[in-house]
């Protein structure tokens, strides 16, 4: 065999090696890169945008998601929470939310409810001192009395809201709870972060 031969298949070998070599550097290189443009946890706690889908969730049922580092509330109401929503006007504090502690383009109404009447979104923490209330959908219950309806109660210091977060008067809390910028994807998907207006 000739040298010329052998220093063809030394090339191939080196070519071929340096090939797979490089393309497994390329790889190892644009993992990173791909995964930078996820947003991190710190970006995710200053305010990246949160997606829920609430499709799964029943009346009465909440769930809980974080953004900004403050418990927001996604709350399904039935019918018989909503229409109680009506009956209770005259106990309220801020009944139309003139207050303001929701965007703009979330209507006053008794709902305080954007797209869908039945789900209501809410930071979790009473504007009061800052504690988180408690879910309390059951009516009438012993240690709340036969006036409540469902809602939020705080056990800091008795603050009470109703199921679209507004306050009931005597309440320490000044003010209904606040309401975040959200937006709709379609019926199910909730952006907690992203204001409708935008999307």
């Amino acid at each position: 065999m000739s040298n010329d031969g052998v220093n063809k298949g030394r090339r191939r070998l080196l070519i071929g090696a340096t090939s797979a070599v490089g393309a497994v550097g390329a790889v190892g290189a644009a993992v990173p890169f791909v995964a930078s443009w996820n947003p991190s946890a710190k970006a995710k706690s200053a305010g990246a945008p949160v997606k829920v889908d609430v499709s799964k969730l029943e009346p009465g049922q909440q769930t809980i998601v974080k953004w900004r580092g403050k418990p927001v509330w996604i709350v399904r109401r039935g019918d018989e929470a909503l229409a109680n929503l009506e009956k209770i006007t005259d106990t309220l504090a801020d009944p139309n939310s003139e207050v303001p502690q929701q965007p703009a383009y979330v209507p006053g109404t008794a709902a305080r409810a954007l797209k869908r009447d039945d789900i209501v979104v809410l930071v979790g923490i009473c504007t009061h001192l800052g504690c988180s209330p408690t879910y309390r959908p059951e009516i009438a219950p012993e240690d709340l009395g036969a006036e409540w309806v469902g809602g939020f109660y705080c056990p800091c210091h008795g603050s009470r809201f109703d199921l679209s977060g507004r306050v009931i008067q005597g309440s320490p809390a000044p003010s209904n709870l606040v309401i975040p910028p959200h937006s709709y994807e379609g019926q199910d998907v909730i952006i907690v972060g992203v204001d409708q207006e935008v999307a």
